[in-house]
């Protein structure tokens, strides 16, 4: 699933080794409409790179601009979840202000302490930097690179990245992914090694060596050579496109057992992190039953299956995917918040475990 404004369609993924059939995602992000990305397939969870434009049951009440920003305490030492996938698109897909992400983090830092984004288009890297950074809201930032239209656009962010990086430090930025889900998209494996490789030297040249570089891909596409290649191993696991649903922990432990076989025969000793894994409210991708008492349970019992086997992840997602014009019900609606930022149940409920 991606968080770029270009629709993408889930791919099938293969089985792995668990006892259920998995089918699997491609993580679907959706580029808003009026972005550069010139993917125009219906992707499943949405997030990737959006356009090159720069411009810039209801529980809680909204945040206001970046100058009154308050935030809660998450009663939990990283949070209520460890970390959520965040695009920050407006529902027309237009890019928003740093005011607006502003406000829409600071909602996010009451549940998490960590973010990934899947892009620096609309200026959401920096513009996220400088929202953490102004209204102190304890975030870090896993940053990512748009390479699914090519050399230009990589370029591109890129650049950004550099240059956003250079302004405000690298004390937030935990890593940056080159890539969401490339492989499954098309591209060849020695293409992606060639961008990671190109990032890593350029962060090598510009004095941000220390940043992790790593790509980002399904479990079931993810190979030893990308994982040789990368600092860590982010893999993106959703149980909604099985082809048999038995309960919602049993959906909750095939993400795990996935989760643990690329550790064991893939990732080579690297450190894995489930970068997607979440469950729509809506919609329909199968005999996985998509409904909001669903999303809660599936939160719930994977933030503790997760924290049992000692995986980091992030939640996909933080708000619902409007933006996504075109894309299915099921693609739209993964957040945690709704479209507007307010929260779809009551984030207590999260306070397990």
């Amino acid at each position: 699933m991606d968080g770029s404004s270009s629709v993408s369609k889930r791919s099938t993924i293969t089985k792995t080794v668990v006892v259920i059939k998995h089918k699997s995602t491609t993580s679907a992000y959706v580029m808003p409409v009026n972005a550069v990305s010139t993917d125009t397939s219906v992707y499943s969870s949405a997030r990737n790179g959006h356009s090159n434009d720069n411009s810039g049951s209801s529980v809680s009440d909204s945040v206001g601009s970046s100058s009154n920003v308050q935030t809660t305490d998450s009663g939990s030492g990283n949070g209520l979840l460890w970390g959520l996938n965040y695009s920050p698109y407006n529902t027309d897909g237009s890019c928003p202000d740093v005011n607006t992400v502003a406000g829409q983090l600071a909602k996010v830092a009451s549940v998490t302490k960590n973010i990934r984004l899947y892009s620096t288009d609309c200026l959401q890297f920096e513009n996220a930097l400088q929202a953490i950074t102004s209204n102190n809201l304890g975030l870090s930032i896993h940053a990512g690179i748009w390479i699914s239209d090519g050399q230009s656009r990589m370029q591109s962010d890129l650049d950004q990245f550099v240059s956003a990086a250079k302004k405000f430090g690298t004390g937030l930025i935990k890593g940056v992914s080159v890539g969401n889900e490339d492989i499954s998209k098309g591209m060849s494996e020695s293409t992606l090694i060639g961008y990671i490789n190109q990032v890593r030297s350029r962060l090598q040249a510009e004095g941000l060596g220390n940043i992790p570089v790593y790509t980002t891909e399904q479990d079931a596409l993810f190979s030893s050579p990308m994982a040789a290649a990368s600092d860590t191993v982010m893999v993106n696991i959703h149980a909604i496109f099985d082809s048999q649903f038995y309960s919602i922990d049993a959906s909750v432990q095939s993400v795990i057992q996935r989760a643990t076989n690329v550790k064991n025969n893939v990732a080579g000793g690297k450190p894995v992190v489930i970068s997607e894994t979440g469950w729509s409210s809506a919609g329909n991708t199968g005999p996985c039953p998509l409904t909001l008492a669903n999303e809660i349970a599936y939160a719930q019992k994977f933030k503790c299956a997760a924290k049992t086997a000692g995986y980091s992840y992030f939640y996909f997602e933080a708000k619902n995917a409007n933006w996504k014009q075109g894309a299915v019900a099921s693609e739209q609606n993964f957040g945690i918040f709704d479209a507007g930022f307010t929260p779809k149940f009551d984030f207590n409920l999260l306070n397990v475990c």
